[in-house]
């Protein structure tokens, strides 16, 4: 099998000083998208992919959800939203739209073209935003891929404090983050050392494959 990398887990600091640096890029346009799309990611544990996949029809602010259609195995999902994200997906709307009144694509995310971003792109201002932000680089420098598994990560710990049946939630989880199943998301609770004894004692059956 292959040998998956340990993930980087951001603190809370880590993503303000992320968000904070998207404030400082040049354009104007390339700014409000970066600041949106990371802080989505972070708020949701989606897949950048997913997230630039999305259509403005895909984010329903009045029912505070947004639809993942084509998510990896081509499973689609219901993602619900906080009321905060919410608000920050309608104040990136709003001035998208009269930037772009007749956008080249039906994407939500808009580049400075009216276009979808590009995956490549958005890892480029990703790079510079590390550099911004001076998130660190040795011994392994953060990936966007673990906003997703620093999200997981809050969540769990965050449920592991309360008088709660983490053995019952975790599908529930699975499901948001559109992991195949429990066995997937017991990945990520091995990779904090916090979450060890925990993950050994409650979710050892789930025990198996990899997202």
């Amino acid at each position: 099998t292959k040998q998956r990398q340990s993930p980087y887990l951001y603190t809370d600091a880590e993503v303000a000083a992320l968000l904070a640096a998207c404030r400082r890029l040049h354009t104007r346009g390339v700014r409000h998208t970066a600041y949106t799309l990371f802080g989505l990611l972070a708020a949701t544990g989606m897949r950048v992919g997913e997230a630039i996949a999305l259509n403005r029809t895909d984010v329903d602010a009045r029912q505070r959800c947004l639809i993942v259609r084509h998510g990896k195995f081509n499973k689609s999902r219901e993602v619900p939203l906080h009321p905060t994200t919410v608000a920050a997906l309608r104040t990136y709307a709003e001035p998208r739209n009269a930037a772009h009144p007749r956008p080249r694509s039906p994407s939500f995310f808009l580049t400075i073209h009216g276009t979808r971003p590009h995956v490549q792109n958005v890892w480029q201002t990703f790079d510079r935003l590390r550099r911004l932000a001076g998130l660190p680089r040795e011994p392994r420098a953060p990936r966007i891929h673990d906003l997703r598994h620093s999200f997981a990560m809050a969540t769990v710990l965050r449920w592991s404090r309360q008088p709660l049946d983490l053995h019952a939630r975790l599908p529930l989880l699975s499901t948001y983050l559109g992991h195949v199943g429990p066995s997937s998301t017991y990945w990520y609770l091995t990779a904090t050392p916090a979450l060890l004894e925990l993950a050994a004692r409650r979710v050892e059956p789930w025990r198996g494959t990899h997202p």
